[in-house]
C-alpha cells in the first residue's frame, strides 16, 4: 500500500444525509405514526391509564364512594400535560395515588406514575430521573404503612403474613418505577444520538456548501485572471500593429474575440451549478478540459506573445478528467502569471512529465518579476494551485530562478492501478 492519499478519498465531497429520514424509515409505520402524531400517543396512554384502574374505581362508586373514580381523572387529565411539565406531573399524579391510597387503604403500582416516570426520563439526565423516579413512590410507601389494611394487619399480628411483606411491596413498586425510568433514559440517549447525527448532517452541509463556494470562487479566479490577462495582451498587441500590419492586427482581434467567448463559456459553466432546471443540473459541476484544450490553452499564450517552448514526455495524462483540469488550471495560472508580472521575457519552458504514477509540472521564465501588486494579484493563484495538488497527494513550489526569471513546479501523483482494484 502507498502513503499517498488515494485519489477518490481526497476528491469525492461530502454529501449532506437525512438522518431524520433514515430515523423514520426504522421506526415502523405506527411508531412513524406516534412520533408525528404525539397528541394520538398522549390520548393511548391516558386511555390504558383509565383501563387498568376503571374496574376498582366503578366498584367503590357503586358503593357510594366517588372519590376513587375522580382521581382516577385527575390522574388521566394530569398525563395530558406531561411533555409540556414532565416533573410537575410527576409530583401530581404522585399525589393523586398517595391520596388514592388513603381513600381505599389499597396499594397498586400506577399506570399514570409510569408514564409519568418515563416521561421525566426522557427529558431529564438519568441520575436525576431515577432519584425522581424513587422519590416519587416514596409518599405512597409512607401512607401505606401508616394506613395499613385492617386484613392485613391482623393477618401480620397473627403470624399468617410475614412483617417484610410491606418491605417487599414497597421494593416493587420502586422497581417498577426504575424501569420504567430506564426505558425512557434509553429512549433519551436514542433521542440525543439522533439530534447529534442531524446536527452533523447540518454542519456537513454547511461544509458542503462553502466547499463548493471555495471551488467556484477558484474557478472564477483561474478563468477571469487568464482570460483578462489573455485578452489585454492581445489588445495591446493589436494596438501597436493595427498601423503597420491591419493583416496580423485583425488575426489578434480574432483571437482575442475567441478568448473572451472561452472565457464566458467557461463562467456560465462554473455558475451553472448555482441552479438547478426541472430538478437537473443546468450545467457539470466542473468544466473538464481535455488534451486538446491544454494544446490551445498553450497557443493562446504564444498569440498573446509568451515565446513558449514545450516538453511533453511519458505516457498520456490519465483519463480522469478532475485530474486533467487540475493540470490544465496549474499550466494556466503558471503562464497567467508569467504574462502579468514577468517584464523582458525572451525564453518560457513548459514540460509537463509523467512517470508511473506521477505528473511533473514545470514552468520556468527567464524575465524580470515585478507584481503582483494590483486588486488582481490577490496571492489565490498559488494557493488555488497547492489546493488542487494536495487532492492528489502532490506539492507546488515556486520562487525566483537563480539564473533570473520565475519556476512553478508541481507534482500530482495519480495511483490508477490502486484505484481500479478497490
Amino acid at each position: 500500500m502507498t502513503d499517498k492519499p488515494s485519489v477518490r478519498e481526497a476528491a469525492e465531497r461530502t454529501a449532506a444525509v437525512s438522518f431524520t429520514e433514515i430515523s423514520s424509515k426504522r421506526r415502523g409505520p405506527i411508531r412513524r405514526y406516534f412520533h408525528t402524531h404525539p397528541v394520538a400517543m398522549d390520548w393511548v396512554l391516558i386511555g390504558i391509564h383509565l383501563l387498568f384502574g376503571l374496574p376498582n374505581a366503578v366498584m367503590t362508586a357503586a358503593d357510594g364512594e366517588w372519590s376513587p373514580l375522580l382521581l382516577l381523572l385527575a390522574g388521566g387529565a394530569a398525563l395530558a400535560w406531561r411533555r409540556r411539565y414532565p416533573l410537575v406531573v410527576l409530583a401530581a399524579v404522585a399525589v393523586v395515588d398517595m391520596l388514592i391510597v388513603l381513600v381505599t387503604s389499597t396499594g397498586s403500582g400506577s399506570f399514570a406514575m409510569w408514564f409519568a416516570v418515563y416521561t421525566v426520563a426522557t427529558t431529564q439526565p438519568a441520575v436525576r430521573a431515577i432519584a425522581a423516579a424513587v422519590l416519587a413512590v416514596v409518599p405512597m410507601m409512607v401512607v401505606m404503612a401508616v394506613r395499613m389494611p385492617p386484613e392485613i394487619a391482623k393477618q401480620i399480628a397473627s403470624g399468617e403474613v410475614p412483617a417484610f411483606v410491606g418491605l417487599i411491596t414497597g421494593l416493587v413498586l420502586v422497581l417498577a418505577n426504575v424501569i420504567a425510568a430506564g426505558i425512557g433514559v434509553t429512549v433519551r440517549r436514542d433521542r440525543l444520538h439522533d439530534a447529534e447525527l442531524q446536527r452533523w448532517a447540518a454542519d456537513n452541509t454547511k461544509l458542503a456548501s462553502a466547499n463548493e463556494r471555495t471551488r467556484i470562487a477558484r474557478e472564477m479566479h483561474d478563468v477571469v485572471a487568464h482570460s483578462l490577462s489573455v485578452m489585454i495582451a492581445l489588445s495591446d498587441g493589436a494596438a501597436v500593429v493595427v498601423r503597420k500590419d491591419p493583416e496580423r492586427a485583425g488575426q489578434v482581434l480574432d483571437q482575442l474575440s475567441a478568448t473572451g467567448r472561452t472565457a464566458l463559456a467557461d463562467m456560465r459553466r462554473v455558475l451553472g451549478v448555482l441552479r438547478t432546471e426541472n430538478g437537473v443540473e443546468a450545467a457539470p459541476l466542473a468544466p473538464a478540459p481535455s488534451g486538446d484544450q491544454l494544446s490551445g490553452l498553450l497557443d493562446g499564450f504564444r498569440a498573446a506573445g509568451l515565446p513558449l517552448r514545450t516538453v511533453m514526455a511519458g505516457p498520456p495524462l490519465p483519463d480522469d478528467q478532475n485530474f486533467r483540469l487540475t493540470v490544465f488550471r496549474i499550466v494556466q495560472e503558471s503562464l497567467t502569471n508569467a504574462l502579468r508580472y514577468a517584464n523582458g521575457v525572451s525564453r518560457v519552458d513548459v514540460a509537463l512529465i509523467r512517470d508511473g504514477d506521477a505528473v511533473h509540472i514545470t514552468v520556468a521564465d527567464d524575465g524580470r518579476q515585478v507584481g503582483p501588486s494590483d486588486s488582481l494579484g490577490a496571492g489565490q493563484g498559488l494557493v488555488g494551485m497547492r489546493e488542487r495538488a494536495a487532492i492528489y497527494g502532490g506539492r507546488v513550489a515556486s520562487g525566483p530562478r537563480s539564473g533570473g526569471g520565475w519556476m512553478v513546479e508541481a507534482t500530482l501523483y495519480w495511483p490508477g492501478e490502486e484505484d481500479k482494484s478497490v
